[in-house]
């Protein structure tokens, strides 16, 4: 069977602003650490203006479908989820956007509890269960399966690590399994790098190895991420080849801080069937010239057919 081109829009780590006001016993633990951070390098760095008019020029590329990698939020403060649940309605249908939660979702002890249930709908699989959101979720749009991973965890102070446990491993396992079967394109979400060296050692991803492995066992043909705020395009072993890990920068990164590019999202235009995928990857965003969106790249990426 041939399908028709579906369009995949990327965007993570748009860390909503502004911060609200925090009485100090939310701030009487680690949150004290990133508000320190927020007001001296971060404020008027990542901006409303610039989320808002990137999520403009997203939308109308009219993706069939919108991925978003993580740290919705900067402190995981309650008026600070319920903003992020308010935005999500804008970006689309919970049908239409697939959210995992990243390490600022999980900021303090049961932070990332009430994200998820405040933002259940958009990151729920298409079998809908009572109880506790579980992970990996597995949604089916046309010819692509989008399975979403959950790295996120409350860590100490000064730490941002991620953690892919063997429960996670196992079910991924099952999920890539049973989507080869039924011939679908496999985009597998996850907020850290699960690369080696992909990011400082405070904030990698703890069992990124074990991540790695399912994947060299059981394939995939794309691999999203966030976290590290950067424009980077590598790969992994899969059974038939390489498979594409692909980050995109901060969708409210403006141009205030010379070491991370500026807000984009990318497109993944997939084609093809089984055996025989392609997939292009559009990026667009600010341009550091003029600070205008528009297209910054256009390629084809090597995905394994096997």
């Amino acid at each position: 069977m041939r399908y028709l081109m579906f369009r995949l829009a990327h965007i993570s780590d748009p860390h909503l602003g502004p911060l609200p006001e925090a009485t100090a016993w939310q701030l009487a633990n680690k949150r004290i650490f990133g508000y320190v951070n927020w007001r001296r390098n971060r404020k008027g760095v990542l901006t409303t203006d610039t989320l808002d008019n990137l999520i403009t020029d997203m939308q109308e590329q009219h993706p069939d479908h919108l991925a978003v990698t993580g740290d919705l939020v900067n402190l995981a403060l309650p008026a600070e989820i319920a903003n992020a649940k308010r935005w999500l309605t804008t970006l689309g249908s919970p049908e239409d956007v697939s959210v995992i939660p990243g390490n600022h979702d999980a900021y303090v002890p049961n932070a990332r509890m009430k994200a998820e249930e405040a933002w259940r709908p958009f990151m729920s699989g298409d079998i809908a269960h009572s109880g506790p959101l579980t992970f990996p979720y597995l949604r089916v749009r046309e010819k692509v399966a989008i399975i979403g991973v959950n790295s996120a965890r409350a860590t100490l102070p000064l730490l941002a690590t991620g953690y892919f446990r063997k429960s996670q491993a196992k079910k991924l396992a099952k999920l890539l399994d049973e989507c080869k079967e039924k011939g679908l394109f496999r985009v597998v979400m996850i907020h850290h790098p699960p690369l080696k060296r992909s990011t400082h050692w405070h904030k990698r991803l703890i069992g990124g190895s074990r991540f790695r492995k399912t994947l060299a066992k059981h394939g995939a043909e794309l691999v999203l991420h966030g976290h590290t705020h950067l424009l980077t395009k590598d790969s992994t072993e899969g059974p038939n080849g390489r498979i594409p890990v692909i980050c995109v920068p901060s969708a409210s990164q403006g141009f205030g801080n010379s070491h991370k590019p500026a807000a984009r999202f990318n497109l993944f235009d997939i084609d093809g069937e089984a055996g025989n995928w392609s997939c292009r990857l559009i990026e667009r965003g600010y341009s550091s010239e003029d600070k205008l969106i528009s297209e910054l790249g256009n390629q084809m990426l090597s995905i394994p057919n096997g």
